[in-house]
Parts: C-alpha cells; structure tokens; sequence
C-alpha cells in the first residue's frame, strides 16, 4: 500500500491455508490488517507481492471479472454494516445473489432462507424498516442462499450489541454447520473465535496461531 511517505507493509511473511470445510477465525487489534487480509483471500484485493489461490485457483492469473466469476455462487460474504442495498426488500436483498437463476426459483429459495433466518413475514421490509440485528440476518441469508463453499465474515458482530451479537454468532453457526461451508472470519471478539476449529491472531503483519480460551474480549 502507498503512502505519503513511502511504500507501507500491511502484511508480510504470511502463510495460509484453509481446508474444505474448517472454521478459521483471525484475530487481531483494530488496524492490524485483518480485512484486508479478508480482501485478499476473497480475490477482492490483489498483493503487490507473493501468491494467492481460491479453490485452488491461482488469483495472480485471473482478471477483476475472472475473479468475480470464480467467487459467483461459492463465496458468501458477511459484512460489520451488513452491504444491504437500501432501495431493495430484505426479499430482494437475499435474491441478489441468485440473479443469474430463473426469477422464480429466485425469490423461492430467497423467501426460504429468510424463513430460515426467523425473517418469514419481513420480506418486503426495506433495511430501513429492521433493526441491526434483522439486517445482519438479512445478511447471513444473503451469504449462505447460493449454498456456497465458503463464506467470508468481516467482524459480523462489530455493530450489535452483546444480546444481539450473540443470537447472531449462533446462527451463524448453525447455518455453517448444516451447510458444512468452510467459514473463514476476522474478528476482535474471542467468544466469536471460541466458535472456530482454529484460531490465529494477526501482529505486526504476521499470523502466529493462538489459543482464545480464558481470553476476555477487549
């Protein structure tokens, strides 16, 4: 990344790798580099030095519009401040992800997953219309409609308050868990890691494994 005074390190010496099906859960301060990490992983981002695969995919080989063709239908993405489109129904929001299917399927299974979220009879709200917590739900039935491989979430808690925060972490969960998706998430909240099979925390642009047990958040 550039700066004002120069070329700036975000990441270096950095190795990862995801098994199909894992739950990995990055830890690290606020400004420690962990979305972009996740901007990285997802193909959304391009390093300017070193190697990156999706689905065993070279990223460096592929264009932006190759790149999101990959990711079109395996990848789910769960954001801190939801990326709901404003103008669109929680129905439509969900359905986004689906556009390529044939309209009816579409709003089908759309309607299922919001049935699915405890969102049956909100369909044609507006995000306007819900509360943080409805929208992030919104959210989690937007990321899993396609039944993706894999599924990004960037902080899915950072903008709800414990009570909500925690019915969100377990349907999250749940979700994960009967779909077998490999979930890869950044957070600053150990219950959230506590979840994940692994756990490593991003310092001075590198991860190290770590153990969030006995750990408070911060």
């Amino acid at each position: 990344m550039a700066s004002g005074e120069g070329s700036l390190a975000i990441l270096h010496e950095l190795s990862l790798a995801v098994a199909p099906g894992e739950s990995v859960a990055i830890l690290g301060k606020s400004g420690s580099g962990k979305s972009t990490l996740l901007g990285l992983l997802a193909g959304l981002d391009t390093p300017t030095a070193g190697e990156l695969a999706l689905f065993g995919e070279p990223l460096g080989a592929l264009d932006e519009d190759a790149r999101a063709a990959l990711r079109a239908g395996r990848v789910g993405f769960v954001f801190q401040n939801f990326q709901l489109l404003p103008t669109l129904s929680a129905l439509e929001n969900v359905a986004l992800p689906l556009e390529l299917a044939p309209g009816g399927h579409r709003r089908d299974a759309a309607r299922e997953w919001l049935a699915r979220v405890g969102l049956g009879e909100r369909t044609g709200h507006l995000p306007k219309q819900l509360s943080g917590g409805e929208q992030q739900r919104v959210a989690l039935a937007r990321a899993f409609v396609t039944e993706p491989e894999l599924v990004f979430a960037d902080e899915p808690t950072g903008n709800l308050d414990p009570e909500t925060g925690a019915a969100v972490i377990e349907l999250l969960f749940t979700l994960n868990r009967e779909a077998g998706t490999t979930l890869v998430l950044v957070t600053h909240d150990y219950a959230l890691a506590r979840r994940c099979s692994r756990c490593l925390r991003l310092a001075h642009g590198r991860l190290e494994a770590f153990d969030p047990n006995g750990e408070a958040t911060p």
